[in-house]
């Protein structure tokens, strides 16, 4: 539990693909891994109609990436794969063959954003707030950027980038981020519940070619995101980055 965990659990159509790190459900690489196997297992087995995606836990969907796996980053080589880790998911996402619907029960930060834009559908909680923060820390969103540009269009992932301030759920529905909110996680479990049930028992086949229609234009995605992967990589390793990531894990620990 410690390093994280990822379960799928297939039941009546439906596979859900859950992942936990008592870090606020950041990303180190093992649980990234981990993310992008189970949802490609999910896609390929027979038993599954339709992937719901979720994290544990109540007031936090996903804190992006590790600043513990981004301290021991020393090369680019290991920065790249670090990054890749994201790619791998986001493209597992993309290619799954099934309809990918998220749960978003609270914020939603950096490569959790990536999460939700690679989702086809996604249903989230009032207090699920977003933010884009790799570029305070010297980074920048280079791997989850298409995702997210694709998602909610140049100017708003230009101004979330820039700007690195928390936008509501209500900013995040109207940009296209969620495509439902609820007023509290009960009345959106129900709801997805609901939702996931009806498509489980939908036509396979179309909702397969629907996705197909849904992400055309994204075949290049596989070299563009390792390109990407390298950005990132390499800048992690600059002084700037390096002295955040000290500076922020000494005020965490204190």
């Amino acid at each position: 539990m410690e390093n994280g965990e990822v379960n799928l659990v297939i039941n009546d159509g439906i596979a859900s693909v859950e992942f936990f790190h008592p870090q606020s459900n950041s990303l180190p690489a093992l649980v990234l891994d981990k993310l992008a196997k189970a949802i490609e297992r999910a896609g390929n087995d027979d038993r599954a109609r339709v992937i719901l995606l979720k994290s544990k836990g109540e007031r936090v969907f996903c804190a992006g990436a590790s600043f513990d796996e981004l301290a021991e980053i020393n090369d680019e080589a290991a920065g790249k794969e670090f990054f890749m880790g994201f790619a791998r998911v986001i493209n597992a996402m993309r290619k799954c063959p099934k309809l990918v619907i998220t749960r978003v029960q609270g914020k939603a930060v950096g490569g959790g954003l990536g999460l939700v834009s690679a989702s086809d559908y996604v249903f989230a909680a009032k207090h699920s707030s977003v933010k884009l923060s790799e570029l305070s820390i010297g980074i920048g969103p280079f791997v989850v950027g298409p995702a997210i540009e694709r998602k909610i269009g140049t100017a708003a992932f230009s101004a979330m980038s820039i700007d690195a301030q928390w936008y509501g759920a209500g900013w995040a529905m109207e940009k296209g981020f969620y495509n439902r909110v609820f007023s509290d996680v009960k009345e959106l479990d129900f709801e997805l519940n609901q939702f996931a049930q009806k498509l489980a028992k939908g036509p396979v086949v179309a909702m397969a070619e629907l996705k197909k229609v849904i992400w055309s234009g994204t075949e290049h995605w596989d070299e563009l995101l390792e390109g990407r992967a390298e950005i990132s990589g390499r800048l992690v390793l600059s002084d700037f980055t390096k002295k955040f990531i000290s500076d922020f894990r000494a005020k965490d620990n204190k």
